[in-house]
């Protein structure tokens, strides 16, 4: 038996063998399913974004400092939009979102380094993106809808709550996301 194979079928025996190395996703071609149009309709939400407050006048005040970055990157082939947010006072949060084409839904999951998790769905109305969903918080139950919509070079996202089942809304937050700037 020549040296190799013995060397190879001891390693065997002992446990020491590596594994050939699996298939990865990655290493397959994309997906051509998840270069349909549907799947594109949320790519005006891909960037390297910084991340503004708006005040109730609509606007970002002036002078106002970025309090996030927020990086969309498509991931997959193409099929799922990956979002890691980055908040200047620690907080940080990443979401995975996807057309579900057997659904007809735009999913999205968000998690948090709180320990938030926010598992949303809803689909395209109008230029927007809009989707809803539930979480908890220290005060209970909550209804959350979401929407992103471009607006010139950036995008707007704004979302209200419900804390009765959707009877009545409030806002919880509005943000726009503009190109940062480098």
């Amino acid at each position: 038996m020549p040296n190799r194979l013995i060397a190879a079928s001891l390693a065997a025996i002992l446990g020491l063998a590596t594994p050939a190395r699996p298939c990865l996703a990655a290493d397959a071609p994309p997906a051509a399913h998840c270069s349909t149009p549907v799947y594109r309709e949320f790519d005006f939400w891909l960037g390297d974004w910084d991340t503004y407050r708006v005040d109730s006048t609509g606007k970002v005040p002036t002078g106002a400092p970025s309090v996030a970055r927020n990086l969309v990157t498509a991931i997959l082939g193409g099929c799922v939009l990956h979002e890691t947010y980055r908040r200047s006072d620690g907080y940080n949060g990443e979401s995975f979102t996807i057309y579900d084409t057997t659904r007809h839904v735009w999913h999205q999951s968000w998690v948090t380094n709180e320990g938030e998790l926010l598992v949303a769905e809803g689909g395209r109305r109008g230029k927007s993106i809009v989707l809803t969903g539930s979480s908890r918080d220290a005060q209970g139950a909550q209804l959350l809808k979401v929407s992103w919509t471009p607006q010139g070079d950036g995008v707007r996202e704004t979302a209200l709550q419900s804390r009765d089942d959707g009877k009545s809304w409030t806002p919880l937050f509005d943000i726009l996301f503009r190109p940062h700037s480098h």
